[in-house]
């Protein structure tokens, strides 16, 4: 027979949860087995609780709105023309166009959060400062009218918790559009094709 295990009857203790007790290898005192396995739970619920009650610092992203699509009545040239106007308008700047298919992409630009871009929170506090944003137009004919849908991509370039504090470029979160910007825009093309 193995010296380490116990062939004799086991101990109960006067608590209900220490139902069975290990002996040592060593032959040593016991352990209760329930005590263990509380220890574990115990643990795991202690870092459950902890985790949670640290959700006042975590990071919550917005949720990204699908791209902005509207409908412009005018010809594909005239809405085009007004688009490409329309841009100039709002000083954003152009990294590539293709008339033929109909697609204009802006370079990055920088914009307060809050205007163009939602960058979330942490905690409670909001973040604030500068996103980079930027966006891609595509235009298609669609009888005597012109689909548009505007795409965006945004995040933070400088930012900081809350209203105060100095501002720093990392970590770096994900924005999402507030849908200025593309409101603006389409606005400022249905404007010009009436010219």
């Amino acid at each position: 027979m193995d010296a380490h295990r116990h062939d004799g009857p086991v101990r109960r203790l006067a608590h209900p949860a220490f139902h069975r007790v290990i002996p040592t290898a060593t032959g040593g005192a016991a352990r209760p087995l329930a005590l263990w396995r509380h220890g574990i739970r115990g643990a795991l619920l202690a870092f459950a609780l902890a985790s949670t009650s640290g959700c006042a610092g975590r990071y919550v992203s917005p949720l990204p709105p699908p791209p902005y699509r509207a409908e412009v009545s005018a010809t594909y040239d005239a809405t085009w023309r007004a688009l490409v106007r329309a841009l100039a308008i709002q000083n954003v700047p152009v990294r590539a166009v293709a008339r033929d298919s109909g697609v204009i992409a802006s370079d990055d630009m920088i914009s307060p959060i809050g205007v163009y871009a939602d960058c979330g929170r942490v905690g409670e506090e909001r973040i604030e400062g500068e996103a980079l944003v930027s966006y891609t137009v595509f235009a298609s004919a669609h009888g005597t009218s012109t689909d548009m849908q505007v795409n965006s991509k945004m995040r933070t370039q400088a930012h900081r918790r809350g209203g105060s504090g100095k501002l720093r470029a990392t970590p770096v979160y994900q924005c999402a559009s507030t849908g200025r910007f593309e409101l603006n825009l389409l606005e400022t093309v249905r404007e010009l094709v009436k010219e």
